[in-house]
């Protein structure tokens, strides 16, 4: 029965277990709100009794249908998680953190044994999953049980087996919406910010890791999940390099303790954005053309660094790379994005420099780092491009110890505010390093 302890789940996905009516707790799926509108109890979503009504005058839930329907005919089973009883933990890190790591990690830890709330403010590239150790730690060894998610799958991919190298002898699951392996119960987790909607009451530490991205930000659904998802009696981390309007908003008011780090480990600065005019650069990709502006910082770039292009289109991107590949027949490269079915094979060999080029969607925009590259974001001035994803985008340059002399570039036929806030925003850390004494002298 230990499936079920923090879960709240329909029966045809607990059919294996034995007893269950007699054994678990049942749940409404679905609750009226007035007399013309229904909410799932699932993922919080209130509906039109009208649109969401079934022939058999039961009503279902068309948001989260993608974890399988949810109607006013069935029930959710479930059983409370169990009291917490501390024990001894193996911990299978050795490394250091900086002085500033050390510090939010000592601020992180000090929010769990509170019982508090808590934002990581962290540049990219500046350690947080290794500001995590200690408090994860320390939480497992009390009893709790941890869950670390991330909208991304991508993110979770990189993330677990990082986690489950400092716990090796922790039981631990990796839950996403593409997985094979069936659900066990574990202490320890990392999951998509979806997989959260499943759960309820279930976690003492829930680690929400990049806060601000899509499709978590602004999701009511989602945040729904977040909220069931935690005890009352609970810890909820934020973790974000960009945070939101809402976040920021909350730490002005003094209603999230916020810790902020403005730099990364190896104690350089931010590279900073630089700006360079791309004249009609969307009609000449879409004839078949490269333009010359593009063209010269490739070849400038591509002498001491691979390069990673960020392309506000899939179609786009696909005109682009042959376009590139006439212009530089001796380069490997290659595209990639979210609907490839080879994505996860293309940024290996992007990683084992295989490939001298990459051109991608935003899907590389975060959780991802390789070594030696430069940024180019063409066409820095489309809308898929804000504030948020700019500054992530210039963040995958120099996260390595060993400098390369990375650059980022902004091409574009008109600047926008969201370009001039991101460049505002990366220097804006940098000084603030500066003044920490956590940046040395180039």
């Amino acid at each position: 029965m230990q499936e079920l302890w923090g879960r709240k789940v329909l029966k045809r996905e607990i059919e294996t277990i034995k007893n269950i009516e007699k054994k678990s707790q049942k749940l409404l799926t679905m609750q009226e709100v007035s007399e013309k509108t229904i909410q799932c109890l699932r993922c919080g979503q209130i509906h039109s009794k009208n649109t969401v009504q079934l022939v058999t005058e039961h009503y279902y839930c068309p948001k989260c249908i993608q974890l399988g329907r949810v109607d006013t005919s069935q029930k959710f089973y479930y059983l409370p998680e169990p009291t917490p009883v501390k024990r001894t933990v193996h911990f299978a890190w050795d490394g250091t953190l900086t002085d500033g790591q050390q510090a939010v990690s000592d601020d992180l830890l000090a929010s769990i044994k509170n019982h508090e709330s808590r934002m990581i403010w962290a540049v990219t590239g500046a350690g947080k999953t290794e500001m995590l150790f200690k408090t994860i730690h320390y939480s497992l060894e009390c009893g709790y049980r941890v869950a670390i998610a991330s909208p991304r799958v991508d993110v979770c991919l990189e993330l677990f087996p990082r986690i489950h190298a400092v716990f090796p002898e922790e039981p631990a699951i990796l839950l996403h919406g593409k997985m094979e392996e069936c659900y066990r119960y574990t202490k320890l987790l990392v999951c998509t910010t979806h997989q959260l909607l499943r759960f309820f009451h279930a976690f003492d530490v829930l680690i929400i890791d990049e806060v601000d991205a899509f499709p978590f930000v602004g999701n009511q659904l989602l945040q729904y999940g977040v909220k069931q998802a935690i005890k009352k009696n609970s810890s909820l981390v934020y973790l974000t390099a960009t945070p939101t309007k809402e976040l920021t908003k909350k730490t002005d008011k003094n209603e999230l303790k916020t810790s902020i780090l403005p730099a990364r480990y190896h104690r350089r600065i931010l590279p900073v954005p630089k700006i360079k005019w791309c004249h009609q650069w969307y009609k000449k990709i879409k004839k078949g053309n490269t333009p010359k502006a593009l063209v010269a910082i490739i070849h400038s770039l591509v002498i001491k660094n691979d390069v990673l292009i960020f392309c506000p289109s899939i179609s786009l991107m696909e005109q682009l790379k042959g376009a590139v590949e006439k212009k530089f027949p001796e380069v490997a490269l290659a595209c990639v994005h979210s609907q490839d079915p080879e994505r996860l094979e293309k940024v290996l060999k992007m990683r084992n420099k295989e490939y001298r080029i990459l051109m991608t969607s935003t899907i590389l925009e975060r959780g991802v780092t390789f070594d030696g590259v430069s940024v180019i974001v063409l066409g820095a001035n489309h809308p898929v491009f804000a504030t948020s994803a700019l500054v992530q985008i210039a963040g995958r340059v120099d996260r390595r110890m060993d400098y390369t002399a990375g650059e980022v570039w902004f091409l574009h036929d008109g600047c926008t505010k969201a370009m001039k806030e991101a460049i505002k925003q990366i220097k804006k850390m940098n000084t603030l390093g500066i003044e920490r004494g956590l940046i040395d002298d180039m």
